[in-house]
């Protein structure tokens, strides 16, 4: 009994360390970015961006939607300045993964910009994700994701302005608390 007892706190143990490990992301994607239905309510002055995203990763094939609150006149910037170039601070926003074991992993936008060149259309977003949990593996999951994303114009609305864009890039960072599929099965 002593035996069984000691084996179970070891057990207990090797699993909390394997869950507290950090695991280094890089998630390739693309997809589609266009105005939102969802109304994020951030403010009068913004815009509602939607982007839908699959690709694959070391965490598995996975599809992405991100709703964001972008303003609707630029900011300055240091780093995305010139006569063609504007620059936009994203206001707000979250975003779900959704892995192809039906795993979900939510994220909450912290920080975003974006680099748009009025005569290409071509758009250039650096956004920062926190990892707030998840179902399934991504359960007691945390930590930090950026986005990068090159979105490029392949439709535009009656006034001749960029609707709908197709979309290239991916996540990087690293997540912990990450469940292993035997952890999954011990929990069972």
């Amino acid at each position: 009994m002593k035996y069984i007892a000691m084996a179970a706190l070891l057990l207990t143990l090797s699993v909390t360390a394997v869950s507290a490990e950090q695991t280094t992301v890089k998630m390739k994607f693309s997809g589609t970015s266009a105005p939102s239905t969802v109304n994020l309510l951030y403010s009068d002055a913004s815009s509602n961006d939607e982007d839908n995203f699959a690709g694959n990763s070391s965490l598995g094939s996975f599809s992405v939607r991100n709703i964001r609150a972008l303003p609707n006149s630029p900011t300055p910037s240091s780093s995305c300045s010139g006569s063609n170039l504007l620059h936009f601070t994203e206001l707000h926003g979250g975003s779900v993964i959704r892995f192809q074991d039906d795993s979900l992993l939510y994220l909450n936008l912290t920080e975003g910009s974006d680099c748009i060149d009025i005569v290409t259309g071509e758009a250039d977003c650096v956004l920062t994700f926190q990892i707030t949990g998840g179902t399934g593996r991504f359960k007691n999951a945390s930590g930090t994701l950026t986005m990068t994303e090159t979105a490029l114009p392949v439709l535009s609305d009656a006034t001749g302005n960029p609707a709908f864009y197709a979309a290239t890039g991916e996540f990087t960072g690293t997540i912990s608390g990450v469940a292993t599929e035997e952890q999954r099965d011990d929990a069972q």
